[in-house]
């Protein structure tokens, strides 16, 4: 039997929905009527799913370790949105130019280096590659505990990156994007 959430794999049930302007989703309040923070992603509002403990201590983790090495003039924030042409994802990091007080009345419409971490949305991560192409999103990891491994995608152009790689092992990963960054991938899934 199949499930509620599966009509939206009926392309008759995915043309009936309603698509919001990111103009329209400023004026949602910040909860929905079942308490729970969401995000719009290509024009559809999706409730933010609950976060394991093994999701929370590595988004902990890469936030801390991003804040201590981020160069001046990058911010690094968690859970805070992105202000996309059609979407307003709130990635688990984004580390953007500028200063915090750059943003007190607008959020970033682009980052340096986003960072997911996947454990029960890995679909879903990935099907924002495209979205943060698109943006001009200079890197975007996909962090895979369970695999412990990390998806990059690098060089943004026309829609997707040109670079994509799977990084594993014992290795040290450098962004690109922000000069500094660097996480041991041992330390991370340790």
């Amino acid at each position: 039997m199949k499930h509620a959430n599966s009509i939206l794999d009926i392309p008759e049930a995915r043309a009936r929905i309603s698509p919001i302007t990111v103009v329209q989703y400023h004026e949602f309040p910040e909860f929905n009527e079942n308490g729970k923070r969401t995000e719009l992603i290509r024009g559809i509002v999706f409730e933010k799913i609950s976060k394991s403990p093994l999701h929370s201590s590595i988004a902990k983790f890469l936030y801390d370790l991003l804040h201590a090495l981020a160069p001046p003039g990058f911010s690094v924030r968690q859970d805070q949105p992105l202000t996309l042409h059609d979407s307003e994802p709130e990635p688990d990091i984004a580390v953007v130019s500028g200063a915090a007080k750059d943003f007190r009345n607008r959020h970033p419409s682009t980052a340096a280096l986003v960072i997911e971490i996947a454990i029960s949305s890995v679909a879903m991560d990935r099907e924002k590659v495209a979205l943060y192409a698109e943006a001009g999103v200079e890197e975007y990891w996909i962090v895979l505990p369970v695999e412990r491994r990390i998806e990059v995608y690098r060089q943004p152009l026309g829609g997707s990156y040109l670079e994509r790689f799977i990084v594993e092992g014992e290795v040290l990963l450098k962004s690109s994007a922000v000069p500094k960054v660097e996480i041991r991938l041992a330390e991370l899934f340790e």
